[in-house]
Parts: structure tokens; sequence; C-alpha cells
């Protein structure tokens, strides 16, 4: 009965199709009029063609955040970077992928954002209308306050001085990776395509397996989208998700109902917990207080 409470209150205010793609392209045929006039490598079918394949990004990036409550958005901004700048090349393919990168960046992770905002509009039995149009509002107070915050910082502080408050590591690393883009596969890491298109195509035979075997034997195989995340946020997240999922299994051998009941709360729960302890982490750096076990790779040339 609540869930279809929920589906109810949900659905009856729904965006419909023609506002929201006519939304797109009226901001989509925007950003390629003004974009380039900013960024002039940044040429405006480069802008268009991001536009028309940020939709496809942002679905994975919004399932991904739905599935493991992270926002992967940087990632897929790496792939508009490194697109842009090996299309447009050394003259001027630095700022173009930094651009693209931006653009890319924007879409994706506005889509992963609008995605939550509406899965806590259906959980708290809100109006999806009146989600999307927080979320509007939110975004244009931010194309206001956002660029006034960075004016601000850049004339009061000395924004990527290596000796200064604000280094910006970021910025170093996405402009390395633009020059990268610019000059090629070849610049790459030995083998380091062939992991990349070997790991592409494991993870889309896993996800096949996963769809189509019966479930007896498919909830045995992990999502590949999960699976990946590690590789980004670091072992942490996986020992924290391992952890997790033992004390889930455990409980629900004990007593299912609860588990259906409580699941979510002890999992927020912990979660806060693991944020929370950054602050004796902080205190234990500021006193230059060391782990017990540290581990350190190195490469076997080094001896």
């Amino acid at each position: 009965m609540e869930q279809r409470k929920r589906d109810q209150i949900f659905l009856k205010d729904r965006i419909p199709f023609w506002f929201a793609a006519s939304g797109y392209v009226g901001l989509a045929a925007i950003s390629t009029a003004t974009v380039p006039m900013i960024f002039p490598p940044f040429r405006w079918y480069l802008v268009l063609v991001s536009h028309v394949i940020a939709p496809a990004l942002a679905f994975c990036n919004s399932y991904c955040t739905g599935l493991t409550d992270s926002n992967l958005a940087a990632i897929y901004g790496k792939i508009g970077l490194f697109m842009i700048a090996s299309l447009v090349g050394s003259n001027g393919g630095v700022i173009a992928g930094l651009a693209g990168c931006g653009v890319m960046m924007s879409i994706v992770s506005t889509a992963a954002d609008l995605m939550q905002d509406f899965k806590t509009g259906y959980l708290t039995l809100s109006s999806a209308k009146s989600m999307f149009v927080s979320q509007l509002v939110g975004t244009a107070m931010g194309c206001i306050i956002a660029p006034l915050t960075f004016w601000l910082f850049w004339t009061a502080f000395d924004i990527g001085s290596p000796d200064g408050q604000y280094k910006a590591p970021n910025a170093v690393i996405y402009m390395e990776m633009a020059i990268l883009g610019c000059e090629g596969f070849s610049e790459l890491p030995k083998n380091c395509l062939a992991m990349c298109l070997g790991f592409f195509v494991a993870a889309l035979i896993i996800k096949l397996l996963r769809d189509r075997t019966p479930k007896k034997v498919s909830q045995f195989i992990p999502i590949p989208m999960a699976m990946a995340l590690p590789f980004y946020s670091g072992a942490y997240f996986a020992i924290d998700m391992f952890v997790g999922t033992v004390i889930l299994f455990i409980w629900e051998r004990i007593n299912k109902k609860d588990t259906k009941d409580y699941a979510g709360v002890v999992a927020s729960g912990l979660i806060c917990g693991d944020g929370i302890w950054t602050i004796p982490s902080s205190a234990l750096s500021i006193f230059s207080i060391n782990p017990p076990i540290c581990m350190y790779f190195r490469p076997s040339s080094s001896g």
C-alpha cells in the first residue's frame, strides 16, 4: 500500500518528455553558440558533439550513482577531455580538451544530482515537479554564485602557486592529461591501452552473463560498475563495502524482517561514522602519529 502511494504521488506530476527534450536542446544551442566565444579552440561542432554524446554518459553516471552513491562525473569528464584534445591536436588542444571536460562534467554531474533529488522526493512523498523546479532554481543561483566565488578567490589569493595556500593540484593533473591527449596514444604507458580494452571487454562479458543467466546463478555474479568503483576510489571503499556486505549477509540469515526494515538505517550510520572518522584522523596527522601498518609499491627495477 505504501509503495503504491509513493508511486501515485511521484508520477502524478510527471514532467513531459517534450519539455525535458526541448529544454536540453535549447540549452545545447546556447552553449554551442557561446562556449566557442570564450574558448576559441573549442569549435562549435565539437561543443555540439559533446552535447550529443553527453546524455548517454549521463545515464551511465546516474545508474552508477544510484548503485554506489558515488558520483563519477570526473571519469566521464576525462573521457571528453581525451576525445576533444586528440581531435584538436597540438594547436589549441589543451584549452579545447579542458573546456570539453568542463562541459561534459557539468552535464553528467547534474544528471546524477537530479536523479538523487528525484529519489529523495520519491522517499519523502514529494512532487517530482517541485524537485525539478528546486533543481532549476539552484542551478540558476549557481550560475551567478560560482563565478563570483571563483573571482573572489582568484583576486584574493595566489591560486595555483606551488608555494601558496591554494596549490590547485587538480589543475596541474588535468592540464597534463590534456597534453597527453594532444600527443596521442603513443605517449601512454606500455600496455595501458591494451589493459583498458581488456577490462572494457571483461565488463561487457560479466554484465551479459549477469543479465542472461538464471537468478540463482546471477546473484553470485558481481556488478561490473560496482567492481570498477574501488579502482577509482581506493581500496578503503572495497573494504568498507565488503564488511557491510558480510554484516548484511549474516543479519539476513538471523532475522530477515529486521534486515528489511533497518538495513538502510544501519548502513547510513556506518557511512556517517566513516565520515566522522576524518576528524580524529586529521588530529593524528597533525601530531605526526603514523599508522602501525604502511604499504608501499615501487617498480621492480628500483631494487
